[in-house]
């Protein structure tokens, strides 16, 4: 089978964006013995688009087409496709539901041209899109298949890795089956030259992609059975992991995001973040992973000097002494977030993201630290490169500290290497200053002074007019009934016998109140009256 690549979008021809696409679908077709004969662009204009497609099918068995499913009224592929195959647009309920769905957890507006982006050829085998709006699609028509994928390489890559895959396996023959593992810490081209025998492989193969700041490797293995082209991927994947080490954050994870959320579930571990220069970066990429609510605390953007004293409690010393931008001042941030969020682990990023030097600090210094409930951990990265770029500083700070976080998370129960103790810290973390209590006037003592001397009568006077006649009663009462029960007095079981000495002649009736007390001498009653005592002598008048 051949397949033609026809990316489009006008600012592809204008150069304002390199085509990373077609390198990497012409590379992922060849796995499933799909040739790529022709690579084509066309701008955001319908009739050259038309034209386009056009040729390819006549060429081709599968044309592949990138971009130009936005809701905008120049993304056009959907409909140039559907008028070419003559195929009407229907509204796919699920996709609507995703799309809305995903606005709302991104806060943004939906609008009745973000619904444009649900409507797809009739009778089409759908692919979601988890990292965006737009579904991608696959229509088959006259002995031809045309695959219709969203252009941003963010979304494109893991909707074909996810989905579109799977649907090719049927063109290949045999089964095929894919790893892929994750790296974070090493460039792609020292990658390419430590695993360069192993990406000379025809089958399994290794081929690296990059993504955002990290590295992934996708081995793939044709084979006749999937156990079969799993025990194939097993030997490669475990070298890969022999030559990379550390760096390797995971196999089918995902990305390294969804690798430290899942790490902190199994953990049960909670984390709380506190963000200068990524102002939010990190916690909005954390909490994109579903699920994360389970482990992720709360994400502080403390931005100024003000917020990260008062908020956070970072030190005035460490502000004055260290600077904002600081190893120590990234520490007391995270101390502060794991405070403020009651969590188990608190990240803090700090640097410059540019344009200009702060502090005396070249753009893209940034420093990360992570804070346990005994140590602190804090690095600094170069997250400027070559290409001082805001965005690139900021990505490069978050995954980096995501990084930190997964390595912590797999040294655990462990201790991870370096660090160093809370209170060896050069300056300690500390509370934000507390407002000093107010001083008392001296009109204030008098009012509190009456206030006191009232609460004081007041108990009194309940005391007297009500709990101690109350009081009285009840011991009257409880004397009364072991008046009449006499010898039969439970109490007197406890008693040994010959302990107490009775009077000659003494009324059985007396014998429990003499047990408890022999100056008992009898009981008073006198009818009509509510008098009704026990009658005892004092000793002291002999």
């Amino acid at each position: 089978m051949n397949a033609e690549i026809l990316t489009v979008g006008t600012e592809l021809l204008l150069g304002d964006i390199v085509n990373s696409n077609s390198q990497f679908l012409s590379r992922e077709l060849a796995v499933y013995g799909i040739d790529t004969l022709y690579q084509s662009t066309v701008g955001d204009n319908r009739e050259r688009l038309k034209s386009a497609l056009l040729l390819a099918l006549s060429r081709c068995d599968m044309v592949v087409l990138t971009g130009g499913l936005g809701p905008t009224e120049d993304d056009l592929t959907r409909e140039t496709v559907a008028e070419v195959l003559d195929i009407p647009l229907v509204l796919h309920e699920e996709s609507e539901a995703r799309i809305e769905e995903y606005f709302r957890t991104t806060g943004k507006e939906y609008t009745e041209n973000n619904r444009k982006q649900a409507m797809l050829p009739e009778g089409c085998t759908v692919f979601p899109n988890d990292h965006g709006t737009a579904p991608g699609c696959a229509v088959e028509r006259d002995g031809k298949c045309v695959i219709l994928l969203p252009g941003p390489p963010s979304e494109l890559t893991p909707m074909f890795l996810e989905y579109v895959a799977p649907f090719l396996q049927r063109f290949s023959g045999e089964t095929i089956r894919s790893h892929t593992v994750g790296v974070f810490g090493i460039p792609e081209a020292a990658i390419d030259e430590r695993l360069h025998d192993l990406m000379q492989s025809e089958n399994p193969t290794v081929a690296p992609y990059a993504k955002a700041g990290e590295v992934q490797l996708r081995v793939t293995a044709k084979a006749a059975s999937e156990a079969e082209a799993d025990e194939l991927c097993r030997p490669v994947i475990d070298e890969i992991r022999e030559r990379l080490g550390a760096a390797v954050y995971g196999v089918d994870t995902g990305s390294l995001v969804k690798t430290v959320v899942e790490q902190l579930k199994e953990r049960n571990k909670k984390i709380a973040t506190a963000e200068s220069c990524t102002a939010g970066l990190l916690s909005g990429k954390l909490t994109e992973v579903p699920g994360v609510s389970q482990v992720f605390e709360c994400g502080i953007a403390a931005y100024s000097p003000e917020i990260k004293r008062q908020v956070l409690g970072v030190p005035e010393s460490i502000l004055e002494a260290e600077g904002t931008v600081s190893p120590e001042a990234a520490g007391a941030m995270a101390a502060g977030a794991r405070r403020v969020g009651g969590a188990d682990i608190g990240i803090g990023i700090t640097g410059v993201a540019g344009p200009d030097p702060s502090e005396g600090k070249e753009v893209g210094t940034v420093y990360v630290a992570l804070v346990d409930d005994r140590r602190v951990w804090a690095k600094r990265i170069f997250a400027g490169g070559d290409v001082r770029d805001r965005e690139q500083i900021r990505n490069a700070a978050t995954l980096h500290a995501l990084d930190m976080t997964r390595r912590y998370l797999e040294a655990y129960p462990g201790v991870m290497a370096g660090g160093q103790l809370l209170e060896k810290m050069k300056q300690p973390v500390q509370a934000p200053p507390r407002k000093p209590a107010p001083t008392m006037r001296g009109w204030h003592w008098v009012w509190l002074s009456v206030l006191l001397v009232l609460i004081v009568a007041a108990f009194v006077a309940v005391y007297a007019l009500f709990l101690r006649p109350y009081q009285h009663n009840r011991e009257i009462k409880d004397l009364n009934e072991i008046y009449s029960l006499g010898l039969d007095w439970q109490g007197l079981a406890d008693i040994k016998p010959g302990t107490v000495k009775y009077p000659d002649s003494m009324l059985s009736q007396f014998t429990g109140l003499y047990s408890i007390n022999d100056d008992v001498r009898g009981w008073l009653v006198v009818d009509d009256t509510s008098i009704s005592h026990p009658v005892v002598i004092d000793p002291t008048d002999g």
